[in-house]
């Protein structure tokens, strides 16, 4: 098949039963095909799908490798011209997945391409995890087009550009299978949270584009596998931001003008400066007696001292779009 839509599943039997079958029903006509590859939930999520969708394919892996493991494992046994990852928890309208092959048939510089995100309990209003494609600002905070920290904006089509963009949300990301393998896919050490993220900067770094697509648009219901309260999806977030900006702050300073060397030093300095803003925000957690949270930060910064790794800079590496120049963290809280 052209297009591969791939739904990465743990323990979200719910949905599949409520969103599988528009989704199969959505693919009739084109020449794409829903495989669900199962993250050795155990909630009879695999026996459901091989019962009621038995010409589903059907990848079971042996234990929860999470959203970077479990896809790079799924994906490589795949072969198609396109990848579409997508969650368990999103309602698809007829015709979504057209004008993502449309557009990445006639666009051979995309990369990676994306509907806009709704959500799914308000229907005129973007979803917190990618609404009209995202942004990092120099910190190495994300936010999105529609969504700034706890500010969602109603969809009036203000966003409907495609580029100006840096990330599509791994929600529903389709990617260049081609692409896809000569990255090496996603980066194991993030497990889950921001490796979307990664990934885009990645491609941009080497002069592939990263497009939002307004033509389509899916519904999302957001935190189906993690709770937003979670103390462990704080700690990945924390962690991985810091990952994020070790793999892709040296290229891009390179990209930007500089040399190598004083470019790995201006990382080191911009994430000893996001770790102090971390520490900041660790003790607002204990001062609001989230001792749990306060404890996940500090894990997190432990984490990341372990995990890290000096990323290579690629050859003549291209400036990404939708780096904010700015911290756009006074805009989320004050509107500044």
């Amino acid at each position: 098949m052209k297009t591969a839509v791939v739904i990465l599943n743990y323990n979200t039997r719910n949905y599949l039963e409520q969103f599988l079958p528009g989704l199969v029903a959505s693919c009739e006509g084109l020449d794409a095909g829903i495989i669900v590859a199962d993250n050795a939930s155990r909630d009879g999520s695999a026996e459901w799908v091989r019962e009621q969708f038995p010409d589903v394919p059907l990848i079971a892996l042996e234990e929860n490798f999470g959203f970077t493991g479990g896809y790079n494992r799924a994906l490589s046994q795949v072969d198609a011209e396109y990848f579409v990852l997508i969650n368990s928890d999103i309602e698809v309208p007829p015709g979504w997945l057209a004008p993502l092959i449309s557009w990445m048939d006639s666009h051979p510089q995309c990369g990676a391409c994306g509907p806009k995100l709704i959500s799914y309990a308000q229907r005129d209003r973007f979803e917190y995890a990618g609404a009209a494609g995202g942004l990092v600002d120099k910190y190495g905070y994300p936010f999105c087009r529609g969504r700034v920290m706890q500010m969602i904006e109603t969809d009036h089509g203000q966003y409907d550009i495609p580029d100006g963009i840096l990330w599509i949300s791994g929600a529903c990301l389709m990617v260049r299978a081609s692409l896809w393998r000569e990255l090496g896919g996603l980066d194991d050490r993030f497990f889950a949270h921001m490796e979307e993220i990664d990934l885009c900067w990645r491609m941009q770094l080497r002069g592939w584009k990263v497009n939002l697509v307004p033509e389509s648009a899916v519904y999302h219901i957001g935190g189906g596998t993690l709770p937003n309260e979670s103390p462990f999806k704080l700690r990945l977030n924390y962690r991985n931001n810091l990952l994020l900006l070790e793999n892709n702050l040296p290229a891009t300073f390179v990209a930007a003008g500089m040399q190598e060397r004083p470019a790995r030093s201006r990382t080191r300095r911009r994430i000893c400066l996001r770790m102090l803003l971390d520490g900041c925000s660790a003790l607002v957690y204990l001062v609001k007696g989230k001792g749990s949270f306060f404890r996940a930060v500090i894990q997190a910064h432990r984490e990341y001292r372990r995990l890290r790794r000096s990323a290579a800079v690629p050859p003549h590496p291209t400036l990404p779009e939708g780096l904010y120049k700015g911290w756009i963290v006074p805009k989320g809280l004050f509107g500044k």
